[in-house]
Order: C-alpha cells, then sequence, then structure tokens
C-alpha cells in the first residue's frame, strides 16, 4: 500500500507489494525490493537501491547526500540488502568520489533508533547499532558485529566480526581484531578480551573458543612484539579457521590494531 500523501519521484521503481507510509519521499534513481515497508516521513534520497523484505521506520533517511564538504552532489550510491531494520531517526548517507562511490549495507542487521553510518561504509551480515552508534566515514563492519550505545567509530577504522563494542566507547584510530569485546579505556577502546558470549552464542564450538583464547593471551598478554607473537601462534595453532582468518585480519591492517 502507498499512502496518497507519499512524494514519489517517477524515476523510482518500487516492487509490487512494497508500502510506503504517510508524507514518505522518495527521490530519484531508487529501487525497492518487495516485501520491503517504508514508514511515515521517511526520506529516501536519490541513487539508493534497497532490497526485499526490509523495515524502514518513520523519521529515518536513507540515501542523503555526505556530510563531507568536497562531496558535490556527483552520482554516488547507497545500497541496502535485504532483511535490514532501520528504526526511526536513522541516517544512512551515500558514498562520494572521493572514497567508494557507495555506501554499503548487507542482509540481517538492526539499526536502532538515532544510530548513524556516514558516507562510504561498508557493513556486513547481521551487524547490531544500538541507539546512536555512530560510524564515521570509509568504517568497514564485519559480519555479526554488535556496537553498544553511544559508540563512535572514527573514519576508516575497520571493525573484526564477532566483536562486540561497549556502550559509549570511542574507537580511535586503530582497528578492533575480530572475535574480541572492547570497552572504553583512558578516552579511547581497550580490549578486554574475547567477546565468548558472543561466540557461544553464534555456535562457535568449545574446541574454536580454546584455540582463540590461546591465540589471545600470546598476542595480547605475552608482552612479544607483534611480529614475533604471530609467528608463534602460526607455530602453536594449527587447524583453527578462526585463528587463521584472526592472523590475517590482523597483518592486513594498514593502521594497527588495539592490542590493549
Amino acid at each position: 500500500m502507498i499512502h496518497p500523501s507519499a512524494i514519489i519521484h517517477e524515476g523510482a521503481q518500487l516492487a509490487d507489494g512494497v508500502e510506503v507510509g504517510p508524507y514518505a519521499v522518495i527521490g530519484n534513481h531508487v529501487t525497492i525490493g518487495k516485501g520491503t515497508a517504508i514508514g511515515p516521513h521517511t526520506v529516501i534520497g536519490d541513487w539508493t537501491e534497497i532490497g526485499e523484505n526490509n523495515q524502514i521506520y518513520h523519521m529515518a533517511s536513507v540515501g542523503p547526500a555526505s556530510q563531507d564538504l568536497k562531496y558535490r552532489g556527483e552520482e554516488c550510491w547507497t545500497r541496502i540488502g535485504n532483511n535490514n531494520i532501520i528504526r526511526e531517526f536513522v541516517t544512512i548517507h551515500r558514498g562520494t568520489v572521493t572514497g567508494l562511490s557507495e555506501t554499503v549495507v548487507g542482509n540481517g542487521n538492526l539499526f536502532m533508533a538515532y544510530s548513524h553510518v556516514a558516507h562510504d561504509c561498508r557493513i556486513g551480515n547481521g551487524v547490531v547499532m544500538a541507539n546512536a552508534a555512530t560510524l564515521a566515514g570509509h568504517v568497514t563492519v564485519e559480519d555479526n558485529v554488535i556496537l553498544g550505545g553511544l559508540v563512535a567509530v572514527h573514519q576508516y577504522a575497520v571493525i573484526g566480526a564477532y566483536s562486540m563494542i561497549g556502550g559509549g566507547t570511542l574507537v580511535g584510530a586503530l582497528d578492533i581484531p575480530p572475535y574480541m569485546m572492547v570497552t572504553t579505556g583512558k578516552r579511547v577502546a581497550k580490549l578486554r578480551g574475547l567477546n565468548l558470549i558472543g561466540l557461544k552464542r553464534r555456535g562457535f564450538s568449545d574446541d574454536s573458543i580454546l584455540k582463540l583464547k590461546k591465540a589471545y593471551k600470546t598476542l595480547f598478554m605475552a608482552g612479544l612484539k607483534l611480529p614475533d607473537a604471530i609467528a608463534r601462534v602460526r607455530t602453536e595453532i594449527t587447524d583453527s579457521a578462526e585463528v587463521d582468518y584472526l592472523l590475517a585480519f590482523i597483518e592486513r591492517s594498514e593502521r594497527g590494531i588495539c592490542r590493549g
């Protein structure tokens, strides 16, 4: 059902069964997949793709122009996958030509009220951003990450898969390795150990968790230089896809990782 007060650009394409609430505004070059519901007073900006079965609540703003002062209205995109929940007053901004030219959101994510995704961010699947969590531009959030309320993430940071960032934490210039629990330290993020509860809830085996624990102790508690710690982990822990991924994440980090 499309409410008669909604304003929909003639260049927008809505699949059968899309719901659009009162006073919603949908711009040009927008596609919306079947089963998606657009709430009252929501704004969907130009050059936005939204997949199927998304629930976008009232007053959300998906795909508006970037707040980057260098942005001059070039064709840049916002791409949203399937089965996402975007709550009231959430803002997700399109990309910029100085970045990826697109902001990309995967599937099955929950964006709670007032959370913000800036230009050129890439968000995986199963991510939860609690109330007023904020991503600066060019941030990457991998799968199954939880960002607590009022978390603020510095531009270009990478948040590794299955990590949990406690409420009010400032994630600064360093990347957060996967599987970690992180809370605020002296003004910046500090590792607090593995995200054990989250890993168990996601079905990680006891053996996988045991190997991650051993890797954590070597990487972050043994007082070794990082290259030496990585070499020791590779020698002592074999046949663990999770540990291999953790090491690969650390080695490809361009900004360095948070270690404590």
